[in-house]
């Protein structure tokens, strides 16, 4: 035996990295829910996009805007990558205990989903 390794062996070695970009965009239920103080609020995006969350509480008052930028197609699921709420109003105040909506928009995409903050 020469110890000849076949290109194609070589070649299928190698650790490819794949990044898949979703079909469609996205928004998921936040985690944890309920919580308390602070949730994690996932979502994918089908092509990029300028990302905001706003955060209603059930009057319909707005209660936070998290402008999260320009974002690439993706998933962003995981705590490194999703939007995060630490439980406060726009002045740093923590909000009461009770139901909030959340929504997400991202480009001509706009969903809403519900959460729950407990005391």
């Amino acid at each position: 035996a020469l110890g000849i390794i076949p290109t194609d062996a070589a070649i299928a070695a190698a650790p490819a990295t794949v990044r898949v970009i979703p079909d469609e965009t996205n928004l998921y239920a936040n985690y944890p829910n309920p919580f308390n103080p602070e949730t994690w609020i996932p979502y994918q995006l089908a092509k990029p996009a300028d990302v905001t969350l706003h955060i209603y509480a059930t009057n319909g008052v707005l209660v936070r805007t998290l402008a999260l930028g320009h974002q690439s197609a993706g998933s962003y699921h995981n705590r490194s990558r999703a939007a995060y709420w630490d439980g406060r109003n726009e002045t740093g105040e923590k909000v009461a205990s009770g139901i909030y909506f959340y929504t997400l928009s991202a480009g001509d995409f706009t969903a809403t989903r519900k959460m729950l903050i407990v005391k």
